[in-house]
């Protein structure tokens, strides 16, 4: 076997690993895996969802956490093969093509860019409970910048805070489902409705919009999963990654279903879903109506935290494979700069830019800037999925040939599984054309996407032939 492609402790390190400090160990990246598990997806989208889906919105969360798990098991065997920063970037480049790298690489950056957008967005709406006539703008722009000051002083502050964020996140997930248990034993009076199983049917029944709405749902229950895969980009930099990674996999694995599918349900049996509304976290509904003083507040300061978390990693994430595509020629030579603290500056500060934009969306359509965010980032989650699905059937096949050696960390049901997956995505993305507003203007923004992208390798593929052309010469 061809030592290049060895893969194992004493594989050289790749290219893109050089430059980082191994800075992150168990307790931080454990962490980082359960922050992309949490984020404002579940505590802010999943409020104006249930409105419009009602309780069946459960059965949603389910099928793309079935989809959000095979993913994260394509992802662990790719990481246990060669883990490095920039993760699918690389492995898109070598299992599928350079065009892969590079177009997986975008659409990873305009998913967190309409992320963060959309995370700023919900931190002006948290806010807002507090400070009513604050423009929203001035609130993003405020999160912006403390977020941005954190992630270009160090890795270590980084995951260290992310650390906080994501326990603070956890405990009040816990929190929330101990108390909402209880409440549904009890049958609680809330807010005049007693909890429990009965508000799954009596309010129009499990299905009061129609299962055909309830598909739609899923694009921004997608949304609600993505940054699942942050661990796998912090792989170039954990301390022991084959050691810590499947410990962190396998983590966010089981808290998809007792975090995302068992706060859904309990959100459903604790208040009639025509309770619940886009404006407000449905976390911050169910507490405010119990009516005990001050309590709305904690969990709306908590989901705060929630949305600085998830803007944190997005600014680590894109910052990581940013200088994966520069340092191939594939974006801005400025995205590939490092500080004296081994940080990627140039890619952090060309995302910032991005997340001005949506300081500016949320001045000009304030109402409007979390959904379109959302819809939007929705694709870039669907193309990260399918990329690493797609690389782990490629891993796989190389594997059977001989031609490389194959983790014991592996994909359960492959290929079946892989191609189970693949389609699910692509009804996602087709159903979207089917849905009204935001999912929709995503939906037709697909052609314009491919043909930017399809320009942009076009021109990088022309600059490199002519540039092997002349030293030929």
């Amino acid at each position: 076997m061809d030592s290049s492609l060895r893969s194992g402790p004493d594989a050289a390190p790749t290219t893109d690993s050089e430059g980082y400090s191994k800075s992150l160990g168990n307790r931080q990246v454990q962490m980082i895996a359960i922050g992309g598990a949490i984020g404002v997806g579940l505590f802010l989208g999943a409020g104006g969802k249930l409105a419009t889906v009602g309780p069946s919105l459960v059965v949603a969360y389910a099928l793309c956490g079935l989809a959000a798990f095979f993913v994260m098991r394509a992802l662990g065997e790719l990481v246990l093969y060669r883990p490095v920063a920039g993760s699918f970037v690389e492995y898109a480049r070598e299992f599928i093509g350079p065009w892969a790298g590079f177009a997986s690489g975008w659409m990873y950056w305009l998913n967190w860019a309409m992320t963060g957008i959309a995370e700023i967005t919900a931190v002006a709406i948290y806010v807002h409970r507090w400070l009513p006539d604050l423009p929203q703008w001035i609130t993003a722009l405020i999160a912006l910048g403390v977020l941005l000051a954190v992630n270009l002083v160090s890795v270590k502050l980084f995951g260290e805070l992310e650390f906080w964020f994501s326990l603070v996140k956890v405990v009040a997930i816990l929190v929330f489902l101990v108390v909402g248990l209880g409440l549904v034993f009890t049958a609680t009076d809330i807010g005049g409705t007693p909890a429990g199983p009965a508000n799954l049917t009596q309010h129009g029944g499990f299905f009061p919009s129609g299962f055909g709405v309830t598909l739609m749902a899923m694009q921004s229950v997608v949304f609600a999963y993505s940054a699942i895969e942050m661990v796998g980009i912090a792989a170039g930099e954990a301390k022991d990654a084959r050691k810590v990674l499947p410990k962190a996999i396998n983590g966010v694995v089981w808290r998809i279903a007792i975090f995302y599918v068992g706060s859904v349900l309990l959100l459903a049996m604790l208040l009639p879903w025509t309770v619940y509304s886009a404006d407000e976290s449905p976390f911050v509904t169910v507490f405010s109506h119990l009516g005990i003083p001050g309590v709305g507040d904690l969990m709306n300061a908590v989901v705060l935290t929630a949305a600085l978390s998830s803007c944190n990693s997005g600014l680590y994430s894109t910052g990581r494979v940013l200088r994966a595509l520069a340092n191939d020629g594939e974006a801005p030579k400025f995205a590939a700069r490092m500080n004296r603290n081994n940080i990627p500056y140039g890619g952090i500060l060309f995302t910032a830019v991005a997340f001005v934009l949506g300081v500016i969306l949320n001045g000009v359509v304030p109402e409007q800037a979390f959904e379109i965010a959302t819809a939007i980032a929705s694709l870039g989650v669907v193309a990260t999925w399918a990329t690493l699905v797609i690389c782990q059937m490629r891993l796989r096949t190389k594997a059977i040939r001989g031609e490389i050696e194959r983790p014991t960390y592996r994909m359960p049901g492959a290929p079946y599984t892989n191609w189970l997956t693949l389609a699910f995505l692509a009804l996602v993305v087709v159903l979207m054309g089917f849905s009204d507003g935001a999912e929709q203007i995503a939906f037709y923004s697909i052609p314009a996407i491919v043909v930017v992208i399809g320009l942009g390798w076009w021109a990088i593929s022309r600059n490199r032939a002519k540039r092997s052309a002349s030293l030929g010469s």
